[in-house]
């Protein structure tokens, strides 16, 4: 008999929750970073979901959020007109990024020394973090807002996907559109997966795979509701989504072919993201809550422990730890 798959379930935030991005693999685990229109983005322990802070400072809903693969910087978009750079280790401010208008997406290079914004301005801008104040580059053709920006191809040119229902790619150098993509419907999320170059979009019911690079068609899912969120594990065996129905899909990546779903929250799912060992994935939903799913159900793993025939009990259950809990102030 399957085993049933039971969440983590990480509260805390007061609204819905609209973003998350997992930082690399640290000596130290790897961490979670969440992104809430009650304007108070949160960092836990990626594994286990224990909460370690709360980054506080912004005056608007958070529409956007990451950390960079050393888990040493966060950085947030909000309603406020500004990005915020942060110390992800003692929760400072480091820098506030004045905008013209909310800003929606933000985004790492590899070597966390520049940050790529866009929002609902229509501009793309690059930030020098080495000096912040120096005005930042920027790159213009989306005609309506900008809903994701990442970047690509080691950090020599970008994605970007808006509300114009397109996706370009762009030369970082010389700041010209390389290629654009056209939809029927606007892109409701956009992942790059580095590692084989792949870009993977969710439009409609549709989840679609394409190189990034070239920005050509390697296959589409059409799922039963429309998605607003999917996630390629890193091994590239499998995916899942999540969107209107409250429910999360699982996917075979090879053959298309739909492995299990269940409900996975009580509103809709915004966002949804592998972890970077892949062992778990992580949700986020208008019912306000991030709930954390085994990839494989049944393994022991971070808070998960299997219990097998002839034990106390005969079914996966929960051993909690004692997270130590402290508040990021600014």
């Amino acid at each position: 008999m399957a085993m049933r798959q039971t969440p983590l379930t990480c509260s805390g935030h007061t609204r819905p929750v609209v973003d998350l991005a997992f930082s690399g693999i640290t000596p130290y685990g790897y961490f979670l970073i969440s992104a809430c229109k009650d304007g108070k983005p949160m960092l836990r322990q990626g594994d286990t979901g224990d909460w370690m802070g709360t980054f506080l400072g912004h005056k608007g809903a958070v529409w956007g959020a990451t950390l960079n693969k050393e888990a040493t910087k966060a950085a947030t978009a909000a309603a406020d007109f500004t990005a915020k750079v942060w110390d992800a280790v003692t929760g400072d401010e480091v820098l506030t990024l004045a905008h013209k208008h909310i800003v929606k997406s933000v985004n790492f290079t590899q070597d966390s020394n520049c940050l790529l914004t866009g929002g609902n301005d229509k501009v793309l801008r690059i930030y020098d973090l080495s000096k912040p104040e120096a005005e930042p580059q920027e790159i213009a053709g989306h005609t309506s807002a900008i809903k994701k920006a990442l970047w690509c191809n080691n950090d020599q040119q970008i994605l970007s996907a808006a509300e114009d229902k397109t996706i370009r790619l762009w030369d970082k150098n010389t700041k010209e559109a390389v290629k654009t993509l056209s939809f029927d419907a606007s892109v409701s999320s956009m992942e790059y997966i580095p590692d084989g170059e792949i870009l993977v979009i969710t439009y409609g019911r549709t989840i679609a795979f394409y190189k990034a690079h070239s920005l050509d068609l390697i296959k589409t899912v059409d799922a039963p509701a429309s998605i607003h969120s999917a996630s390629l594990h890193p091994e590239k065996d499998l995916f899942v989504a999540g969107g209107d129905d409250f429910k999360l899909y699982k996917y075979d990546y090879t053959t298309r072919e739909e492995m299990e779903s269940y409900k996975g929250h009580f509103g809709p799912i915004h966002c949804l993201r592998f972890s970077p060992d892949g062992e778990l994935y992580a949700s986020g939903s208008e019912d306000g809550t991030l709930r954390l799913w085994q990839t494989a159900v049944g393994k022991t793993y971070g808070l998960w422990k299997c219990v097998l025939p002839g034990d106390s009990n005969s079914s996966s259950m929960f051993i909690f730890n004692t997270p130590i809990f402290f508040y990021f102030t600014v």
